[in-house]
C-alpha cells in the first residue's frame, strides 16, 4: 500500500476530512488532495500531515541505517562516499 493510501487511511480511521486535517496540519487543502490522489508531496507537508495524525514514530523509520547479521555484511558494504559526484 502507497504511503499515500496509509495516510489516507489513518484519516478515515481519525475521522478527519481532508479540509479537517489541512486545517490542523497547516497543508493547504490542495496540497493534501493531490497528496492523497497522486502521491506527490513535499517533505515538509508529509512531516506536517505526520504530526497532526499522531504518526511522528512513523517517521524514524524512514532512513534507518543498515543492519549488518555479520561482519563478512559488514565488509561487502561499499564504502560510504565523502561528497557527491557531478555526472
Amino acid at each position: 500500500m502507497a504511503i499515500s493510501a496509509r495516510t489516507k487511511a489513518r484519516r478515515l480511521t481519525l475521522n478527519l476530512t481532508q479540509k479537517g486535517l489541512a486545517i490542523r496540519s497547516g497543508v493547504s487543502f490542495g496540497t493534501l488532495k493531490k497528496f492523497e490522489r497522486t502521491g506527490q508531496i513535499a517533505l515538509p507537508s508529509f512531516i506536517r500531515l505526520a504530526i497532526a495524525l499522531r504518526d511522528e514514530a512513523a517517521l524514524e523509520g524512514l532512513m534507518s541505517p543498515a543492519i549488518f547479521e555479520t561482519l563478512d555484511d559488514v565488509l561487502k558494504t561499499p564504502k560510504k562516499p565523502q561528497r557527491g559526484r557531478i555526472t
